[in-house]
């Protein structure tokens, strides 16, 4: 009698008998869809996207780097949330683009931990930035614009925004740290066929003949508590933005005020909002092929948007933009 079971105790697939255990180092990537009339055209959508990503995101980067207005603590915060956007969708995005155009959908043990491993640090981060990044707006319209001027360079200085952002990169990675370690100690069973276009909890625990309960709960529990964490210190910093803005004297200001605010407000909304679909939602109501399209909207699109939603809204990134385009290029 021969029982195939999945895990990282070592290469290839080794068979023997009785109580003995198969081992690979292999999963299966299924994919969006089995269908090969969709795959070139999933591969011209998907790459456009990741292309529109990257460009976006490094842009965004660069000419913070490169233009002095901008090198203020609410575009520090900003070019850290772009680092941290074009770092994991590239976690992703370059293997599932592989696959739609390979027979081999393969992907290593060591790799499947590494992808899941870096796109979930890069996801807590960002949850954790954002929430950063509410409560620099709170300080800068509190004090910078109303208050007392002179304290938000010292609320805000390069050292504590230095420390705010490093706090949200251990928070990521050590949370991620732990979901990794957990999952890949399970075994996996029967199947290495992974049915999504990338490393998730889900798909994993599925394939797993070991006892999930655990993880489920650990993973439920910290997702829940980093989320509601973050969303928690956004709900209340906006109630007292609004307030402050709204004692501003001039309409200019508010208007200004209210434009940033708005950028993130909504680059909050889209983020939070899938992850709170996708994380916490009870087993029940679990859809996997439900699951594949809301996963292609967090992981690649949304990615795509934020540089957008930053920058459309935002008159001095077209300014400086404008500046650089004039000095370098035209």
């Amino acid at each position: 009698m021969e029982l195939k079971v999945y895990s990282p105790l070592g290469p290839g697939v080794l068979r023997v008998k009785e109580r003995n255990r198969t081992e690979t180092c292999d999963f299966l990537l299924l994919g969006l869809s089995d269908n090969p009339d969709l795959q070139g055209v999933l591969f011209a959508l998907f790459s456009s996207i990741y292309m529109a990503t990257m460009l976006g995101n490094l842009g965004m980067i660069i000419l913070i780097k490169l233009d002095p207005s901008l090198h203020t603590p609410m575009y520090f915060f900003l070019s850290s949330l772009s680092f941290v956007d074009a770092s994991y969708s590239s976690s992703v995005t370059p293997k599932m683009l592989v696959n739609l155009m390979a027979d081999n959908k393969a992907i290593s043990f060591s790799g499947c931990a590494a992808q899941f491993y870096f796109f979930g640090s890069f996801l807590g981060t960002e949850c954790f930035l954002l929430a950063m990044m509410a409560y620099d707006r709170y300080a800068a319209i509190r004090f910078a614009a109303i208050w007392n001027p002179l304290l938000y360079p010292v609320l805000m200085s390069g050292r504590i925004c230095f420390l705010l952002v490093a706090t949200s990169f251990l928070a990521g990675f050590g949370n991620a740290a732990t979901h990794t370690g957990m999952t890949f100690r399970l075994s996996f069973c029967s199947s290495n066929r992974i049915n999504h276009f990338y490393c998730d909890t889900p798909p994993l625990f599925k394939l797993s003949c070991s006892d999930t309960h655990i993880n489920g709960i650990v993973v439920m529990a910290s997702s829940s508590f980093n989320v509601i964490s973050c969303v928690m210190i956004i709900l209340l910093s906006y109630p007292c933005i609004l307030i402050a803005i709204l004692k501003m004297p001039s309409l200019e200001c508010r208007h200004k005020a209210f434009s940033t605010c708005a950028s993130h407000l909504t680059a909050v909304t889209i983020f939070f909002g899938t992850i709170l679909f996708m994380y916490l939602r009870p087993s029940s109501s679990y859809s996997m092929e439900q699951d594949k399209i809301v996963s292609v909207f967090y992981t690649i699109v949304i990615p795509m948007l934020n540089p957008l939603i930053y920058s459309l809204k935002n008159k001095d990134v077209k300014e400086a933009l404008k500046k650089i385009l004039q000095k370098h290029i035209l």
